[in-house]
């Protein structure tokens, strides 16, 4: 049973900024009641009273998504408010400094790994408890990939890995999902401008060693790729997408 999205709970991880709040913003315009999690209290309020602002609902949950207790608690909150949860965009990340990775420093390795993996199996495990408890049964989860989940840029060992292991955590949620009515969806991005990728506009190391400029999208087309994928039947699914800037060195040699 698929409800209308009046009617529809989403959890949107790192909603704070960029790419998370963009989504947020385009599911509370089509109507779903958005919880916003992210590390930073100050700017998910500040988005929690901008959608109370224009009659739209919104609660927001400072969450840090490497502690299983805190990740329990915005669970515990969304189902103590709502009762269920139909989406969860599990979209939060962090990168690492291009370095070769005998420079990387351990403590910028273990950030990646606590936040991209860690993080993301802890949302997506409560997130699947919720919903194969609650009535009806069943809810989309979609994660942030990247097209590091394809092919590596220099340097980038720990991000790239981390999207290795979005795609593995996507396929198996996607079949051990099945029996209850659980769909896992995962989004590859390329080169969508937000404040972390905003540098990559100045230059970015290339696989020949130069360093150039690289053409960006806004934010706003992943939100709507989210927004599509999130309104889908549970009948229906899009396993993979990847969206891009059209011109970005990703698809040839470089």
């Amino acid at each position: 049973m698929n409800l209308p999205p009046s009617e529809r709970i989403a959890l949107v991880t790192g909603a704070g900024s960029g790419v998370g709040r963009a989504a947020a913003l385009a599911l509370l315009e089509d109507g779903w009641s958005v919880v916003l999690a992210g590390r930073r209290a100050e700017p998910l309020q500040a988005l929690e009273s901008e959608a109370a602002a224009r009659g739209q609902t919104a609660l927001a949950v400072p969450t840090d998504v490497t502690q299983p207790d805190s990740v329990e608690a915005l669970f515990a909150a969304i189902e103590q408010r709502f009762g269920r949860l139909d989406l969860l965009f599990n979209n939060a990340g962090v990168n690492a400094p291009a370095l070769p990775i005998d420079e990387l420093p351990l403590e910028r390795w273990f950030s990646v790994l606590d936040t991209n993996v860690t993080g993301m199996f802890l949302c997506a495990r409560a997130a699947f408890g919720l919903m194969r408890r609650q009535m009806p049964q069943g809810g989309r989860i979609i994660n942030n990939g990247s097209i590091s989940a394809h092919t590596p840029r220099p340097f980038t060992a720990p991000y790239t890995l981390s999207k290795h292991a979005v795609t593995g955590l996507t396929k198996a949620l996607a079949l051990d999902g099945r029996a209850w009515n659980i769909v896992a969806s995962q989004i590859d991005i390329g080169n969508a401008l937000t404040e972390m990728s905003e540098r990559m506009t100045r230059g970015v190391l290339q696989a020949d060693g130069s360093t150039a400029p690289e053409p960006m999208m806004d934010a706003r087309h992943v939100a709507d790729a989210v927004r599509h994928v999130a309104v889908l039947p549970l009948a229906a699914n899009i396993l993979n997408m990847t969206i891009m800037a059209s011109a970005m060195p990703f698809a040839g040699r470089g």
